[in-house]
């Protein structure tokens, strides 16, 4: 978007290093420049879309989605680079007490919304203080926005570069207006779910368009619009791909095999979602402990991931992956079925799992979650425990199987997501800023065992061999507006060389 030589040169580097990498290149790969223009069409399978962040529920499964559509139209305070450096948005420069407890940030001066409004630091602190976490205040101070919290925040820039914190403004229609290098070419329209088709069973994908700003403080895109199509069937969606009807689509894990296998370009971020179960506080106290460490011995994790996700997850032993905390490897969560076995013995056969089976409710929707529910009732069967997986909300069960989505950079701020969503005890191990404190708190909720972490998931992307520039992060920011599509006209000729997943594990 910026920096367009700067930014070719850093490219034409790294395309040098590729082969020392072990990364194959693709023969298209070959145009001299970035070019403008062009229509980009992206396919989500979210069944719905929000634009508005303050709407969005911590953890949902489409987070990820609201997230990456809101970045296109709107803007943070600051960003993180992959190299772990903090670079200014919608700020320029920041700084803070020895305390961490007051911060004060100022904003880049003449940034205009997309309708031509000035940008002030009342209307950033007016769309930032309702999506700030408990006891952190955000107020406007002349050209600059201040940061008060009750407890030490070293963490607030990783809070800000990440999940909702977007600035925006409230329009006179209710429709929200960002700085971003993108506008969406209807905003007063409502983003509905989708309905199924009369006499069918799937879904009709709903479309959004974005076009480009002109006026964007940080440079035109390259694109000249997206057109955007969400609740698009897996399946439909890589057909979509490979024969040309879109250049980026959403991947699930259990067709990302088929898509490499077909020679399709396959970008691959670090763990994002986490699937666990929950034991609710139903069964009784003097049974329930043994029980859930009879149930956590029983579980395969490796067998989860390496077989029935095929290779595409990885076996969970922690609620935050390593990339966010930097400790999860600290976690070990083996399977040890006489041990489970033995507790089971030891309990009443009138105790859940006995005569009367688990009732395993699934909270997270798709067939993903069909196949973890059934495989986890699987393995409590080795330990003499049986569960019952319900295949309708029934509201009345003893175990939920729910994922997760990692929404922030902050671990503290995601753990007490995590830990609110679920029902937990709120941390009574001081700053979860401080990692040591952190890892007291995760590793105590982790013993206890209400939540048992099953398999991380990264997300998926199928990429058209015209889009260039793809470099997205890998807690997965798509940064789509720096993205820029080859004509087709030279692709005739072009084939790749190797079909290896763009950043996924061998």
């Amino acid at each position: 978007m910026r920096f367009i030589a700067s930014r070719w040169r850093a490219a034409s580097k790294l395309l040098a290093l590729l082969p020392a990498l072990g990364v194959f290149a693709f023969a298209s790969f070959a145009s001299t420049k970035p070019r403008y223009g062009g229509t980009l069409r992206l396919e989500l399978l979210a069944p719905s879309v929000s634009l508005d962040p303050r709407t969005w529920r911590p953890g949902s499964r489409d987070f990820g989605a609201n997230e990456r559509l809101a970045a296109l139209v709107f803007d943070r305070l600051v960003s993180l680079d992959n190299f772990g450096r903090f670079t200014p948005q919608l700020a320029t420069e920041w700084s803070h007490e020895g305390s961490f407890k007051r911060w004060q940030f100022v904003l880049r001066g003449n940034v205009r919304f997309s309708d031509g409004t000035l940008l002030t630091a009342n209307d950033a602190a007016n769309a930032l203080a309702p999506l700030m976490p408990d006891g952190l205040k955000v107020s406007a101070s002349g050209s600059s926005l201040i940061f008060q919290s009750t407890d030490s925040r070293p963490d607030l820039l990783e809070l800000l570069a990440s999940g909702g914190l977007f600035v925006y403004r409230v329009a006179p229609d209710g429709s929200l207006v960002g700085t971003g290098a993108f506008k969406q070419e209807d905003s007063t329209k409502n983003v509905k779910a989708p309905t199924p088709d009369a006499g069918t069973a799937q879904p009709t994908a709903q479309k959004l368009r974005f076009t480009a700003n002109d006026s964007c403080w940080a440079g035109r895109p390259f694109l000249n619009a997206i057109e955007v199509s969400y609740g698009v069937p897996p399946l439909r969606a890589l057909f979509d791909l490979q024969v040309g009807r879109a250049e980026l689509v959403e991947l699930s894990p259990d067709v990302v095999r088929r898509a490499t296998q077909s020679n399709t370009r396959v970008w691959a971020s670090a763990p994002l979602t986490i699937y666990a179960l929950r034991f609710d506080d139903s069964l009784p106290a003097d049974s329930s402990k043994k029980l859930r460490e009879a149930f956590s011995l029983s579980l395969d994790r490796s067998t989860m991931a390496g077989v029935l996700l095929q290779k595409q997850a990885e076996p969970a032993a922690a609620l935050l992956p390593q990339w966010l905390s930097g400790y999860a490897f600290l976690f070990k969560a083996e399977m040890d079925l006489e041990r489970a076995r033995d507790l089971r013995a030891s309990l009443p056969l009138s105790v859940a799992g006995g005569t009367s089976p688990l009732r395993l409710q699934s909270d997270a929707s798709g067939d993903l979650a069909r196949l973890l529910a059934e495989r986890v009732a699987v393995n409590a069967r080795q330990a003499s425990l049986t569960v019952q997986p319900l295949s309708k909300t029934t509201g009345a069960a003893e175990l939920h199987l729910f994922a997760w989505r990692i929404e922030s950079l902050s671990a503290g701020q995601e753990l007490r997501n995590i830990a609110r969503e679920q029902r937990l005890e709120d941390s009574k191990e001081g700053n979860l800023a401080d990692p040591d404190q952190r890892y007291a708190w995760e590793r105590k909720i982790l013993e206890d065992r209400k939540l048992m972490p099953l398999v991380a998931v990264p997300d998926y992307v199928g990429i058209g061999l015209t889009v260039r520039d793809w470099q997205p992060s890998p807690w997965g920011e798509w940064r789509i507006a720096d993205v820029w599509l080859e004509p087709a006209s030279l692709q005739k000729n072009s084939a790749p060389v190797h079909a290896a997943p763009t950043g996924a594990r061998p």
